[in-house]
This record gives C-alpha cells, sequence and structure tokens, in this order.
C-alpha cells in the first residue's frame, strides 16, 4: 500500500505541475498579448528553478508578492460586486442547484472547487511545509488557515462569474465560448475598471496576476515535492545539485511532454486524481482517529467530507465510450463508479488500522 500511494501521489503532483504550468502561461498571454508558448517557457523555466534550488532562494521571495496580488485580487472583485459596479446584481443566496444542466452538488461541488474544498494535493504538501515551521502549534494557521482563505477565494470567484453574467447560465455560455481565461479577464476588467494601461485598469491587472499566483504557487511546489518524495523512495540525498538534476530533469521532461495535450483531458486526470487521494488520506485520518480515540466520535470530522463526497447522486450523464478518457462527457461516466473504488481504499484503511491494533475489530460498518 505505502509503494502504491508514493506512485499515486508523483502521479498527482506531476499532474497538479502540468495543469498549473498551462493555465498560468493562457493568462498570461491573454493579458499580455504575447503567444501562449512563450509564457509556457517562461513558467517552466521558473518550475525549474524552483524545482532545484532551495526554496528560501526563489520561492519564499517571490511569494510575497503573490499573497499581495491576492489580497488585492480578492478584495477588489467582492468590492466590485458589492458596490454593483457595472449595474450588475449579486444573486440571492439560495439552496436550490442552480447548475444550467441540473448536474448534482455533490459531488461535482469538490471536484469544481478542488483546491478550497477537498484537495489531496494539499495532502502531499504536509512534508514540505513541515519542514518550514518552527513550531508544530503553527500546523494549524499554515495548514487549516490555508485551506479557509482559498475556500473564502473560491466562493468570491463563483459569486462574482454568477454576478457579472447574471446567473449560472450565462457564465456558462461564457466558459463555452471565451474559456476560463477568457471569463476571467472579462470579470477583473469589468468589476475593476478599465482605465489604465491598453484599457485595462492596474487594479484589474493585479487582480489577474493574483489568480495567476495562485495556480503558480501550487505548481511550484508540486515539481519540488515529486523530486523531494521520489529522493526520499529512492535514498537519494539532495545536497548535490547533480543528485538533484538527475531526479529533476526527467520529471520535469514528463511534465513540458505533459503540456501540449489536450488541457481539458489533462485537468480531468488531475481532478480525479487530486479527488481520490483526498479521499484516501481522509478515510486514514478517519481509521487513525478512530482507533486513538477510542469511545470518541472525533473521527467523524473525517468521515463527513467522505460520505458526502462518494455519497452523492448517481444521476449524472449516461456513460459512453470514453468516460474519464473522452472530453465531450462527464470525467466519471457515473459517481458509483468512482465510489466503488473509494470504498475499496476505506477497506484497504481499515486493514492497515487492524494490523496496528489487532486486537480491535475493525470494519467498514464500524467506522460508519
Amino acid at each position: 500500500m505505502l509503494q502504491v500511494m508514493r506512485v499515486f501521489s508523483i502521479v498527482l503532483l506531476v499532474l497538479v505541475g502540468v495543469v498549473f504550468m498551462t493555465g498560468p502561461a493562457m493568462l498570461l498571454s491573454k493579458l499580455t498579448g504575447q503567444a501562449v508558448l512563450f509564457w509556457l517557457a517562461v513558467v517552466f523555466i521558473y518550475y525549474t528553478l524552483a524545482t532545484l534550488l532551495p526554496i528560501d532562494q526563489i520561492i519564499a521571495r517571490f511569494y510575497p508578492l503573490f499573497g499581495i496580488c491576492l489580497i488585492v485580487m480578492a478584495l477588489g472583485i467582492m468590492g466590485g460586486m458589492l458596490f454593483g459596479v457595472g449595474g450588475h446584481t449579486m444573486p440571492e443566496m439560495t439552496l436550490e442547484n442552480l447548475h444550467p444542466q441540473h448536474l448534482p452538488i455533490w459531488p461535482l461541488l469538490f471536484i469544481t472547487v478542488a483546491c478550497g474544498a477537498v484537495s489531496g494535493f494539499h495532502a502531499t504538501q504536509s512534508p514540505i511545509m513541515a519542514r518550514c515551521l518552527k513550531d508544530e502549534r503553527m500546523g494549524r494557521p499554515a495548514f487549516y488557515g490555508a485551506m479557509v482563505a482559498e475556500g473564502i477565494i473560491a466562493l468570491c470567484w463563483a459569486a462574482a462569474g454568477a454576478t457579472f453574467y447574471d446567473g449560472t447560465p450565462g457564465l456558462g455560455a461564457a466558459l463555452k465560448e471565451a474559456g476560463p481565461g477568457g471569463v476571467v479577464y472579462e470579470v477583473c476588467n469589468g468589476f475593476m475598471g478599465a482605465i489604465g494601461v491598453g484599457g485595462v485598469s492596474i487594479g484589474a491587472i493585479l487582480a489577474m496576476l493574483g489568480v495567476i499566483a495562485c495556480p503558480i504557487t501550487s505548481g511550484d511546489t508540486a515539481f519540488r515535492s515529486a523530486r523531494l518524495t521520489l529522493a526520499d523512495w529512492l535514498n537519494v540525498p539532495q545536497k548535490e545539485s547533480s543528485k538533484r538534476l538527475m531526479i529533476a530533469i526527467p520529471m520535469l521532461a514528463i511534465g513540458l511532454i505533459l503540456s501540449q495535450m489536450d488541457f481539458s483531458i489533462i485537468w480531468r486526470y488531475f481532478s480525479w486524481a487530486n479527488q481520490t487521494l483526498a479521499m484516501i488520506m481522509l478515510w486514514t485520518g478517519t481509521a487513525y482517529l478512530y482507533l486513538n480515540k477510542p469511545g470518541s466520535y472525533a473521527y467523524v470530522i473525517a468521515l463527513l467530507p467522505c460520505d458526502l463526497y462518494v455519497g452523492g447522486d448517481d444521476d449524472l450523464p449516461p456513460a459512453g465510450t470514453g468516460g474519464l478518457w473522452s472530453a465531450d462527457e462527464h470525467y466519471l461516466s457515473g459517481g458509483h463508479r468512482l465510489r466503488y473504488t473509494l470504498y475499496g481504499t476505506l477497506c484497504a484503511c481499515v486493514h492497515s488500522a487492524q494490523k496496528e491494533r489487532p486486537d480491535m475489530k475493525y470494519t467498514a460498518a464500524r467506522l460508519f
């Protein structure tokens, strides 16, 4: 199971790097007018340096700037909605399913808000972040606080999209016509004014840079984490540059090749791997809490999102011939397939817990 998890984590980390290499390049191309390939090369060079150099030499130097852009973006977009810039009115809060095709909220919400809801990628960042923390008590604000902050940003953009395009049908049409990059460009420019450089305000530029900062700050640590995970697995010391290059070059080359594929297909692979790993880690946490806190219901904290995710509606688009591999179908072709896969993973977690404490009988039913 350990080897399977290592392979799965490395595959997910490479996919994260690829997705968050192509996405920022497309947005930067939209912002500047330069070719996507040019920005793809720039982002790739940055990721290469971030993968190889110590974290304080490049990543830590850029992150304060990225943080400022994120704050400006969140406040600017939120302010534009609240003050009705452009004559748009924010829809009333409702529990009604507003999806244009009426697809089920569960589990699609977790797939849509991947980083701000349930993210397996963030689980892989524990080792690299733990090495940067001086005190274990900083873990809660660093990990839990970051997830809450990302969730708020995700909600800002969900509300902004529905507000700017006067509902989810208009947002869906805009995404189909202009793609995510075009929607981000229009929303930022619409809510934060059009007075500035080249018809785009400075505030809108900062907002778009904030959106770009989100994937870049994930992509740079993804390749770095993949390198460190491989190095720990293969027991290859990373102090010498040659040892770093030995692992990083093949991995980055694979990422560069994958970046030339259809973005929507890569995104489907990433979404599936991200959510599957998230469920594995949550179920592992469920088993751990059940094992170490007998008589307590603390395990429900980790169990609840798992149950919400895999217990979602089966009323998804009918399966065709492509399923996960088809660009014009839902990436799972039926929620029950993922559900059975993840219930099997839960059984593996329970089995691991039973090996740890053979005096207690663990079953999937007892965890529920």
